[in-house]
């Protein structure tokens, strides 16, 4: 959550600008993803600046200038927090959960109804996911295997509220809750190779967009063979074979989520959003 006024985030234009003067504004700036950003390939970044390194930063004209209007801005909110300690702070995000140091796995807060699998995916170490999307920071590769499934999507849609028609991601309701087995050794393998195989399916179309490839019209036939066969390898791990429909996919999720919290089976793979963190 920035609370800047749009001062902290930069568009690539002006990443270029800044850094055709300034080449030491680089370890400043990182990418920034919403919801929107990841699905319709809209490039953004923001000023990460740490209390060790404001001193440097505000060496910098441009960066400088921002951050006193940053402080401006605040010093005149309504919200006595922003006016008495966040306008002392400029650089900072008023909210900012952690960085990622190998990749960021990022579930959009919404998705149209219209898609047969939602669409989550993998950014590079060091980007900045915004309030508006969720984050597993350096999670393994498999469990994007799990969020892009078909289970996943009718859990999420079962559970999770609506805005308008369109799914609406909870992390609390849709991810902490969703039941999933113990996985083996080899499970793990082979959902890692799944996951793989549907970023590589993506990249295959490069520059289509998220939007552009979950469009359910014109998806791509070798992305939505490498979704259908993360399908069936984790409905196998579930029953041992694929589900006959939705409603039995459903039925089996309740049936195991009733198990696992009769048991009090608590997993520990954690979803974020913002500062807070959630146990599934």
């Amino acid at each position: 959550v920035p609370n800047d006024g749009g001062n902290l985030i930069l568009n690539t234009s002006e990443v270029l600008a800044l850094l055709a003067r300034y080449p030491e504004a680089n370890k400043f700036i990182h990418p920034f993803y919403g919801s929107d950003d990841f699905l319709q390939g809209d490039a953004r970044y923001c000023l990460v600046i740490d209390d060790n390194q404001l001193e440097d930063a505000l060496k910098i004209e441009p960066i400088s200038r921002r951050l006193s209007t940053v402080a401006n801005l605040r010093a005149n909110s309504k919200k006595k927090e922003t006016r008495e300690q966040l306008s002392k702070v400029p650089h900072r995000f008023q909210h900012r959960g952690e960085i990622p140091n190998r990749c960021a796995i990022i579930i959009p807060s919404v998705s149209s109804e219209r898609r047969e699998w939602f669409p989550v995916g993998v950014l590079n170490a060091g980007t900045v996911i915004s309030n508006l999307a969720f984050l597993i920071s350096d999670g393994p590769i498999w469990l994007l295997s799990i969020l892009a499934s078909r289970l996943h999507l009718i859990w999420l849609a079962t559970v999770c509220g609506k805005l308008e028609t369109r799914y609406r991601y909870s992390n609390t309701l849709g991810w902490n809750t969703l039941p999933v087995p113990l996985l083996t050794e080899q499970n793990v393998v082979d959902l890692t190779s799944c996951a793989e195989n549907i970023l590589l399916a993506r990249e295959a179309h490069f520059p289509l967009t998220i939007a552009d490839l979950y469009d359910p019209e014109t998806m791509p036939e070798n992305l939505r063979h490498a979704h259908e066969r993360n399908d069936e390898v984790l409905e196998r791990i579930y029953i041992g074979r694929r589900f006959k429909n939705d409603t039995e996919r459903l039925e089996k999720l309740f049936e195991f989520y009733t198990k696992l919290t009769v048991s009090g089976t608590k997993p520990t793979v954690k979803a974020k959003k913002g500062k807070k963190h959630h146990e599934r």
